[in-house]
């Protein structure tokens, strides 16, 4: 069974990608989505199985690497925290693989797509069932691979191939880091099963190597290395700048990579490796003001943005920056809560924008939007809840992770965790404030899609049907089109995880970070007893604490009422008083123009040069070409010798003949 939920999507990936002409549009999309059903049920077998029964277990696949003393095979590591992640992602999935049936029913290569959402799939579910860092890294670099196929999907278009190589590219300097602590821990520890490492650990706290040519505590360093990965992995402050053009992608890309799987993949890892970061304070303190920063980075970005999947994208940035500073915090247990209740609500948002696009045309742009809430009902109703759960409002999912992520940071007493604190409240604050801002900008108030300009379809986004060029997300087509209601094939994974959404936080809680959490998580999550961030939160906690993340949600919401309902005016005078700032946020933070400076023009400049002066000066000009030229130039001058008569040819013997006995001669 446990083997199933892993390799089935992966049976499913080559059925799909190499059986196109045999099974059909149809024959693919019922294969895959097929596997990926019966992987989710079973999924939800083995969660109660091996989290709730507390039945853990390894199991072997088969040997994998054997050279001399390493050894590395291929298993599936089954504890509480590998069983969270399995029904997130096959959850997840299903619903996406079940939407995308409907959301992309007129483009061409829609069997591909489906492959390739199933070879992510996989590559996920190998991710976070590893049993070694080695099987770990090759699931990273799986998703880094299928997230570049996926997100660059329209290859036709420009703008999607270099979303897709900047995704690439950006996770390659993670992943540097993460190979790095990689081969770090097995120069620490000799060893890169994970069950060992964990064990031998402690009896390594204090080790220290070197690096870069200095003396360094071995485990912080290792922990920090680890950590860039993730940060690239999940969009953290230095290395997101992929993320929102990763928007180029269909939609459904957006909901499973974006919102509920790739990004939460360096949350997991840091929570897998609870053992080594809670030996390193310092590389926790790190992680704590990264997620911190990110939290509210994005959340002034989202403020300002008006494509409809670029504002959740950003809250998707945000989010896992509250995830990460509970990890910082030794809260390991709320930042996998707040991982699998986001994953539901955002999912849910996301696929609700597709749902939105698909009524507006494939429109994107919510200045172009407005009064629509009656045409679709359904949608409507599903994006209000999960606008609530993201703003933490009770009794829906995130607020009970959200606060408790907030509730750990401030029990945490560090400087680090109240800075995180501050940052996160602000966070919660913006974050209702751009989402209810999007749901009255696309829902509410005039329609401004009646009197849109339908003009610039030849350069918009397809993110329906784009190989068949009669679609486009920013380019809206010609003539006004009345909104409309997603067929029911769409709406039904909505359904599905509105009931997540609703659900999940209040079914979750008591287990994830209840009192008896610690039986719950078991050996999967190990922290200090002086760390315990949420027993702080549970006892040592002031009375005003768990209520101000409410209260700041709801003085969002109340803004953003005000701001674009009750005195539109009023947005666009705090535009105007604070043009500098809002330009500011809306060329998010000019990180793309700064490292468009400091990198891409100095290696643009050095690949230039290289290219110019060494490869076609020296290289070229020395090596084949000079090779070239001088052989036509000798060949030239000899043949000026044939000249044709024969006294110039006995001339040249008498020389020859000369030449010879003069050497004799002298020789002798």
């Amino acid at each position: 069974m446990y083997a199933a939920i892993v390799f089935l999507p992966l049976i499913a990936a080559i059925l799909a990608g190499f059986g196109g002409r045999v099974l059909g549009f149809r024959g693919q999309q019922i294969v895959t989505c097929g596997a990926l059903i019966i992987s989710a049920t079973l999924g939800w077998v083995a969660f109660f199985d091996v989290a709730v029964n507390h039945n853990a277990q390894v199991i072997q696949v088969l040997r994998w690497i054997d050279v001399g003393t390493f050894e590395v095979n291929w298993s599936l590591k089954l504890d509480t925290l590998s069983a969270v992640m399995i029904i997130v992602i096959t959850t997840v999935s299903a619903c996406v693989h079940v939407y995308s049936v409907g959301y992309m029913s007129e483009d061409p290569a829609k069997g591909r797509f489906m492959a390739y959402l199933s070879l992510f799939t996989f590559c996920m579910l190998m991710l976070v069932t590893a049993d070694n860092l080695i099987q770990m890294y090759f699931g990273w670099e799986g998703v880094g691979l299928a997230s570049y196929l996926l997100i660059g999907f329209w290859y036709e278009k420009p703008s999607a191939n270099a979303a897709a190589i900047k995704a690439f590219v950006v996770n390659r300097v993670g992943d540097f880091g993460f190979a790095l602590g990689i081969m770090g821990t097995f120069f620490l520890f000799d060893t890169v099963n994970l069950a060992d490492i964990f064990t031998a650990a402690p009896g390594l706290k204090d080790a220290t190597f070197k690096f870069l040519g200095m003396e360094v505590h071995a485990l912080t360093t290792i922990c920090l290395l680890l950590f860039v990965g993730a940060m690239g992995k999940s969009a953290q402050l230095g290395l997101h700048t992929w993320l929102p053009d990763a928007m180029e992608g269909p939609t459904p890309v957006s909901a499973l990579i974006h919102a509920a799987t790739m990004v939460t993949a360096g949350v997991f890892m840091v929570c897998r490796l609870s053992p080594m970061f809670e030996l390193a304070p310092t590389a926790l303190t790190v992680v704590t003001i990264i997620g911190g920063l990110t939290a509210i980075f994005a959340a002034t970005v989202g403020l300002v943005q008006n494509d409809i999947k670029r504002v959740i994208a950003y809250s998707t940035c945000s989010q896992l920056g509250y995830m990460f500073f509970a990890a910082g915090v030794s809260a390991y247990g709320a930042a996998m809560f707040h991982l699998m209740t986001h994953a539901f609500f955002k999912a849910l948002l996301f696929l609700g924008a597709g749902s939105v696009i698909h009524a507006m045309h494939h429109e994107q742009d919510m200045r172009k939007m407005g009064g629509i809430y009656k045409a679709i009902p359904v949608t409507y109703v599903l994006m209000w809840i999960g606008s609530l759960a993201l703003a933490g409002i009770p009794p829906f999912a995130g607020y009970f992770s959200k606060d408790m992520v907030l509730e750990a940071a401030y029990a945490a007493g560090s400087q680090a965790g109240y800075f995180a604190f501050i940052l996160g409240m602000c966070a919660a604050f913006l974050t209702a404030f751009y989402s209810w801002r999007l749901l009255f900008m696309t829902f509410h108030g005039e329609a401004r899609w009646k009197h849109a300009h339908h003009d610039d379809h030849a350069h918009g986004h397809d993110d329906h049907a784009h190989a068949a060029h009669a679609h486009d997300d920013h380019g809206h087509g010609h003539g006004e089109h009345v909104p409309h209601e997603s067929p029911i094939v769409m709406l039904i994974p909505l359904f599905v995880l509105a009931i997540g959404a609703v659900l999940a936080g209040w079914l979750g809680k008591e287990l994830f970070i209840g009192h008896h959490r610690a039986e719950f998580w078991g050996p999967a999550i190990q922290v200090l007893a002086e760390h315990d961030s949420i027993e702080k939160a549970h006892h040592h906690l002031p009375a005003w604490v768990p209520w101000a993340p409410l209260v700041a949600g709801l003085c969002g919401i109340a803004l953003a009422w005000y701001s674009y309902i009750r005195r539109p005016a009023f947005a666009v005078e705090v535009k105007e008083s604070f043009h500098g700032l809002y330009t500011f946020l809306l060329n998010k933070w000019y990180f793309d123009e700064v490292y468009h400076f400091l990198f891409v023009r100095p290696s643009l400049w050095i690949g230039r040069v290289l290219w110019k002066g060494g490869d076609g000066a020296i290289i070229d000009r020395f090596g084949p070409n000079g090779v070239a030229w001088l052989t036509v130039f000798l060949s030239k001058r000899a043949s000026t010798l044939q000249s044709g008569y024969v006294y110039h040819y006995a001339f040249a013997m008498l020389i020859g003949v000369v030449a010879f006995v003069s050497w004799y001669l002298l020789r002798g």
